[in-house]
């Protein structure tokens, strides 16, 4: 059995140093904490989280509860959490609320005696329900801002003034916006975004009702765009799934892209990229995110720092789906 001295001498590092760099890892330069992780990753070690929660009081595990796995947004920022905890041997553990408020606070009540934080992405439960975890142990919100909490907020606003910049550029001075999941705290920062950009440049915002992010939902909201918005010359979805099923319902129907409307999206996640025509979208730097968050529960260990809120930026990136109206 590989024991952690082991690890220590093979990296030629004392114990302690050793020990810190797989339990403690924000205590040890980032050169040798990569380097000791390498060599116990070669030897197969794994320090026991029993042993690790006894000798340090931490257990190297981070609980991550996100609303829903079926939208492609929450999976990267779960995955962008695990690389620096795997590097360090710890890991995640992960708990779905399907978006209830009620199955949010037990899943928190379950997880907090067994990891050393929470990261909380896109929380359904009220402010003084978060804080009040907080109490408790480290909690970082993503995709949420909850005033005294640490935060990771995706700057998808300012990607979206981007996109109705660039929108309004071409000429376009009718468009619509198409919004979701339903009751998102960030949908909020979006059409708020949205709305600004289009009132400071005396345009018109329709904004349409939310929908999940699906590619049906494209379908669907295509079908009513002919129905009762014949005069919007573009469109601009929240997620690129919703935009790839309008990119297949409205040319079925007679509306090329872009030469009759042109279509947008806040989102990057699908294959709209590779798409004929390719879909003008923002790329968003989601495991940046799910790192970022793991780094501040990290960093939240009672320390009494004030509560930092990290903004990721996004990159717009044109493609073919946007061109100035007819």
């Amino acid at each position: 059995m590989v024991r952690l001295a082991d690890v220590a001498r093979a990296a030629g590092v004392s114990t302690s140093t050793a020990s810190r760099a797989l339990s403690r890892p924000e205590m040890v330069a980032p050169k040798t904490r990569e380097h000791v992780a390498r060599v116990a990753a070669a030897m197969g070690f794994q320090l026991n989280a029993t042993a690790r929660a006894l000798t340090t009081g931490r257990t190297g595990l981070v609980g991550v509860i996100v609303p829903t796995l079926a939208n492609p947004f929450f999976p990267p920022i779960v995955t962008g959490v695990q690389q620096p905890l795997t590097e360090a041997g710890g890991n995640v553990l992960l708990g779905v609320s399907d978006h209830s408020e009620d199955r949010e606070r037990d899943l928190v009540t379950q997880l907090e005696s067994r990891v050393d934080g929470l990261v909380l992405v896109a929380p359904v439960s009220g402010d003084a329900a978060l804080r009040a975890a907080a109490e408790r142990l480290p909690v970082v919100t993503v995709d949420r801002a909850v005033p005294g909490l640490p935060a990771v907020l995706v700057d998808i606003p300012s990607g979206v003034r981007q996109l109705m910049a660039h929108l309004l550029d071409l000429g376009h001075r009718r468009i619509a916006y198409l919004g979701g999941p339903p009751g998102s705290w960030m949908d909020r920062q979006r059409e708020k975004a949205a709305l600004k950009a289009a009132a400071d440049a005396g345009a018109r915002l329709t904004v349409l009702d939310p929908v999940p992010p699906q590619i049906d939902a494209g379908l669907a909201a295509a079908e009513h765009l002919l129905r009762h918005e014949a005069e919007v010359t573009a469109v601009l979805a929240y997620s690129s799934y919703v935009l790839l099923g309008l990119l297949m319902g409205l040319p079925g129907a007679g509306l090329r892209v872009p030469e009759d409307i042109s279509l947008a999206a806040s989102d990057d996640l699908t294959v709209i990229g590779m798409t004929r025509p390719g879909g003008t979208a923002l790329q968003v730097p989601l495991e940046e995110a799910g790192r970022t968050a793991c780094r501040l529960v990290q960093e939240s260990s009672g320390n009494g720092t004030r509560p930092r809120r990290v903004r990721v930026p996004t990159t717009l990136v044109v493609r073919e789906s946007t061109a100035a109206p007819r």
